[in-house]
C-alpha cells in the first residue's frame, strides 16, 4: 500500500504513538544512565584500588628501606674494606682482594678529639702516584658543589697517572631523606663497580647530576637500577633489591665517623686532610711537585 493509501491515524492515535516513542525515549536514557553511574563508580573503584596498592607498596618499601641492617657483609669486587674505591686512569679501577667486614671491627672513637684526622689507607707511597681519599655522600649538597668545582681536574689529573683517586661514599645524611637515600646510593654505586668497574665512574657522576633534595625521598631503587642500566652497567637489580652491599655502607659510615670525619666531602692528599678553604688543586700539585 502507497503511503498516499495508508489509513491515517486519528488524533488520539498519534498521541498514543508520541507516548510510546517518549516511552522508550526515557527508558534508554535511563539505561544509559544507569550504564553511566556503574562506569562512574567501577571507575572510583579502580583508582580507590590503585591508589591503596600504591600505599601499601609505599610503605612496604619504606618499611624495606628503614629495616635494619646487618653488622657484616662482603665488600664489592673492586672496593676496599674502607668503603673505597680508587679510580686510575680513564675507566680503570683499582683491584682489590675479596674481604668480609664487620662493625665489631670498627675502632672505638678516641675519648678527646684528635689534633688531626688520620686516614687508614692513606699513607704516601714513594714511587706511586698521589693518594686524594675523598670521603662523600651521594645527597650532599656541598659534595656535588666539591665535584662541579673540581671534578674535571682531578679527572684530567688521574689521566696523567699523577693521581689516584679513592671515592669512600657514606651514609652520613640517611636522616637527610624519608628512604635512607644517602646509604642506598652508596649502595647502588658498591653494585656498579662489583659488576661493571668500568662504569662506575660515568654512574658516580650521574648520581651527583641528578641529586635530589635533602628532605625528600631521594630517588627509588627502581630509578637507580634504570641509572645503572643508561650508563651501560650490568643489572643491578637483585643486588639493590637484596642490599647487598649495605653492611659495606654500614661499616665504612661508622669507621668515618670513628676516625674523626665529621662531614661530607673530607678530603686527604697523601694523608694530609685539607682545610676546604684554599685551591685543593693546587695543594694536589704541590704534593705531585715534592714527589719529584
Amino acid at each position: 500500500m502507497s503511503p498516499a493509501n495508508e489509513p491515517r491515524l486519528s488524533k488520539a492515535e498519534k498521541t498514543a504513538q508520541a507516548r510510546e516513542q517518549a516511552r522508550r525515549i526515557r527508558e534508554e536514557q535511563l539505561k544509559k544512565d544507569k550504564r553511566n553511574k556503574m562506569l562512574v563508580l567501577w571507575g572510583i573503584v579502580v583508582a580507590v584500588v590503585a591508589i591503596l596498592v600504591i600505599i601499601a607498596l609505599v610503605v612496604v618499601q619504606n618499611m624495606q628501606n628503614s629495616a635494619p641492617v646487618a653488622d657484616s657483609g662482603p665488600t664489592p669486587a673492586n672496593g676496599n674494606v674502607h668503603g673505597g674505591v680508587t679510580l686510575l686512569a680513564n675507566t680503570e679501577v683499582a683491584k682489590s682482594e675479596p674481604a668480609t667486614v664487620n662493625v665489631a671491627d670498627v675502632p672505638s672513637p678516641p675519648a678527646t678529639k684528635p689534633a688531626s684526622v688520620t686516614v687508614p689507607g692513606g699513607e704516601a707511597e714513594a714511587g706511586k702516584p698521589v693518594k686524594v681519599i675523598a670521603y662523600i655522600d651521594f645527597i650532599c649538597p656541598v659534595c656535588k658543589r666539591f665535584e662541579t668545582t673540581y671534578g674535571e681536574s682531578l679527572t684530567n689529573l688521574r689521566n696523567e697517572g699523577k693521581i689516584s683517586l679513592e671515592y669512600r661514599p657514606l651514609g652520613f645524611l640517611d636522616r637527610q631523606s624519608t628512604t635512607n637515600y644517602s646509604s642506598r646510593a652508596a649502595n647502588a654505586a658498591a653494585c656498579v663497580v662489583n659488576s661493571s668497574p668500568e662504569k662506575y665512574a660515568e654512574f658516580f657522576n650521574l648520581l651527583f647530576e641528578r641529586q635530589p633534595a635533602e628532605g625528600g625521598a631521594g630517588i627509588s631503587d627502581n630509578d637507580l637500577k634504570a641509572m645503572a642500566t643508561e650508563v651501560g652497567a650490568a643489572n643491578i637489580d637483585s643486588c639493590i633489591e637484596n642490599k647487598q652491599f649495605r653492611p659495606y655502607v654500614k661499616v665504612a659510615t661508622q669507621e668515618a665517623a670513628a676516625i674523626g670525619v665529621t662531614g661530607t666531602p673530607t678530603v686527604f692528599i697523601d694523608g694530609k686532610q685539607w682545610d676546604g678553604t684554599t685551591d685543593l688543586s693546587a695543594e694536589i700539585q704541590t704534593a705531585i711537585d715534592a714527589k719529584g
